[in-house]
């Protein structure tokens, strides 16, 4: 399934510069996620490459997948080789955090790329829906993208209800 962010998150476009892709593959035991985006400088978080906490105050780009009884799975990736794995059952109700998987970060001149592999036994039962974020920027600069708009007073990427319908076999 291919996911490109290339809108804020209320659904204005968003520049050519800014447009991040990311292709998801269910295959047996796994999910791998191949993330193509642009590189902002942004500083890195603290400490190591692997689990990040709130990994979102910097620049990253996520992806959630959702399941029966809004249960889903949050997934971040930053170009520093950080990453947050989050399983939440309800909105914002996390139930397993700080989750190991293996992902892979690197810089390309003005792109970064990344490549994970997630345990397939994470993702909630499905139908799937899905959503694709990408965040950047500090201070009033700070810019919040989105694959499919959630429109509302303030960025909110837990707005499960305008997530799109997940295909797997494309």
């Amino acid at each position: 399934m291919r996911f490109e962010i290339h809108r804020t998150w209320e659904g204005h476009a968003c520049g050519v510069d800014e447009v991040v892709v990311i292709d998801a593959t269910l295959r047996d035991a796994w999910l791998e996620v191949w993330i193509d985006a642009p590189w902002h400088g942004d500083a890195p978080p603290e400490g190591p490459p692997g689990p990040r906490p709130a990994l979102w105050n910097h620049e990253v780009v996520e992806l959630f997948i959702v399941g029966r009884h809004d249960r889903y799975l949050e997934l971040e990736f930053g170009p520093h080789g950080h990453h947050l794995a989050l399983r939440l059952d309800g909105v914002r109700n996390v139930v397993e955090s700080a989750m190991s998987l293996e992902y892979t970060a690197r810089r390309a001149g003005s792109r970064w790329l990344g490549e994970a592999r997630v345990p397939a036994a994470w993702l909630p039962e499905g139908p799937h829906t899905a959503n694709a974020y990408a965040i950047h920027g500090v201070g009033s600069a700070r810019r919040y993208l989105a694959h499919t708009p959630v429109p509302g007073p303030a960025p909110d990427y837990h707005r499960l209800a305008f997530f799109q319908p997940v295909n797997w076999a494309t």
